[in-house]
């Protein structure tokens, strides 16, 4: 291959290989298509790279069909000094194929394998991803998973869920399905009879997360409760490590609002969270964790359920320094929220026990933003009577950071 001279016209002046699937621009360059519509995705590159002249927006790439025989002949002639032939390209995906397959799922015998179709070109490339946006198949996926929950019926719902985790769900298309796709999701999380069950519920998480992180206030505090004890069962399921990140994160998204924190707490959350944090995540799940424990802890029923696990406070404080910034300030703010409301002799004298106010006294002097220190400075404050006899306290208090 390097004593084979390549025309110049065969080299694609962006990768400087053989063009594989030549196209032309509106300025007159050929391109090889993948490495234009790299140049192209970049938010900043909008000139034809060669002429640098700007370039209209949604113009079309025109395949070179001659340029790409050309190419193709040369490589047979070539193929006995190593050049490989290069295969005939597939042709873009365009709406008119995309809405094909979307009328084909209206027949039972042609459903699967256009459902199978569909994964397989959302699998493929992000072009075909943005293609299959535009054309609706986000909107008519939802639309077949809420039929066949109301139906109680599976088949589909797999390959349609599938497609959903890859592409972007257009939160207006679905905006006025959006809580029976929630107890669609919630059906999917509750069965027990799919093939490849682990995956199904995964890609059913990662898109319940997609939503929810898109959708509106006004949307998430009308949740049911049903919802959120399927998501909380979800968690002491361990699925898979995805799938709890994904679970997670709809609960950190959700707490806020409505009665959501309260949902969660008489769905034994506070529980499962802990002891889904005592089996060692990695910090990205201790993140999520710690910000549903803060949230939580901020109710009277949910710091009473944290204190009754005999490893809550404990557990905080482990993590303290040991994670991440975002970590220290929730578990600061934990402790804080414990010690402001819910301050008993016992839980002061536990706290003093599993290393909490030392914790808390190395906060201080710790590199670390002001407002960790300062709410760690009030939770010493608020209670120096009780632990000035304790010796974490005494080397505290020869220090420059005093509590009064």
């Amino acid at each position: 291959m390097e004593d084979v001279d390549i025309p110049q016209y065969f080299i694609c002046p962006i990768s400087l290989q053989i063009m594989k699937d030549p196209v032309t621009i509106v300025t007159g360059i050929t391109y090889d298509r993948e490495s234009i519509e790299q140049w192209l995705s970049a938010d900043q590159n909008t000139s034809c790279p060669v002429t640098k002249q700007p370039l209209p927006k949604d113009f079309d790439l025109t395949p070179n069909h001659t340029l790409r025989r050309l190419i193709q002949a040369w490589c047979v002639t070539n193929a006995a000094n190593g050049v490989d032939r290069i295969p005939t390209p597939k042709s873009p995906l365009n709406n008119i194929h995309i809405l094909k397959l979307i009328q084909d799922l209206r027949h039972p015998q042609l459903k699967s394998k256009s459902l199978n179709r569909l994964v397989l070109l959302a699998s493929e490339c992000e072009k075909n991803r943005k293609c299959m946006m535009e054309a609706g198949v986000a909107k008519v996926m939802v639309s077949l998973i809420i039929t066949s929950y109301k139906n109680n019926v599976s088949e589909g719902v797999h390959e349609a869920m599938h497609v959903l985790s890859l592409i972007k769900i257009p939160i207006a298309e679905i905006n006025l399905l959006i809580y029976d796709f929630f107890d669609a999701i919630a059906w999917i999380l509750r069965g027990g009879k799919y093939n490849n069950e682990q995956v199904m519920k995964t890609h059913a998480l990662l898109v319940l997360k997609s939503v929810v992180e898109l959708a509106s206030s006004s949307l998430l505090d009308r949740l049911k409760p049903e919802f959120i004890a399927t998501i909380i069962q979800v968690l002491r399921e361990n699925i898979s490590n995805q799938a709890n990140k994904a679970a997670l994160q709809v609960l950190l998204d959700t707490c806020p609002w409505g009665r959501n924190k309260v949902k969660i707490i008489e769905a034994g959350g506070v529980f499962d969270l802990i002891e889904l944090e005592l089996s060692s995540p990695d910090k990205r799940t201790t993140d999520l964790i710690f910000g549903i424990l803060d949230h939580l802890c901020t109710c009277a029923d949910g710091r009473a359920k944290f204190l009754s696990h005999s490893a809550g406070i404990a557990m905080v404080t482990k993590k303290i320094f040991r994670v991440s910034p975002v970590t220290d300030d929730r578990a600061v703010r934990i402790l804080a929220s414990i010690c402001k409301f819910t301050a008993t002799h016992d839980v002061l004298q536990e706290m003093l026990v599993v290393g909490a106010v030392a914790k808390l006294c190395m906060v201080l002097q710790a590199d670390g933003s002001a407002n960790i220190k300062e709410k760690a400075r009030g939770v010493l404050r608020l209670h120096n009577n009780f632990w000035s006899n304790s010796p974490c306290i005494q080397l505290y208090l020869v220090t420059r950071h005093p509590t009064q």
